[in-house]
């Protein structure tokens, strides 16, 4: 069966983001949770936390095991972003952007709801 979790406006950028989901796409969610507990990369603690609730979910919602969860797919979309005007020389001004996300990570019990394309990916990293 499967489930998911969202985190919206997360303060990073979606394409920092993407990097981090990219690398625990179709791996077990052990696997996963190790690999981003010691990835430098700063969107790895807030992807941490959305694949430890999508689990926690399975667990308590459908009684599955945790131990034999995969992460199907992990989605990184682009959130609002804050807009800032700098000073710069002469009087005049520039823009500057903060970009948010929202991720999102569906989990499975069963490893055929996971795309082939991931799985391929996923043995080449390892």
């Amino acid at each position: 069966m499967l489930t998911h979790a969202i985190a919206k406006n997360v303060g990073h950028p979606v394409r920092k983001v993407r990097r981090v989901t990219s690398a625990i796409r179709g791996r077990r969610v052990g696997e996963a949770l190790a690999i981003l507990r010691f990835l430098p990369n700063a969107p790895a603690r807030d992807v941490y936390k959305v694949v430890a609730s999508a689990a926690a979910n399975a667990e308590n919602n459908y009684q599955m095991d945790p131990d034999e969860l995969w992460v199907v797919n992990a989605i990184a979309d682009e959130g609002f972003t804050i807009k800032r005007v700098r000073a710069r020389s002469h009087g005049r001004s520039s823009r500057i952007l903060r970009r948010s996300s929202h991720i999102t990570v569906y989990v499975s019990d069963d490893p055929a709801d996971i795309p082939a394309g991931a799985r391929r990916a996923a043995r080449r990293q390892a």
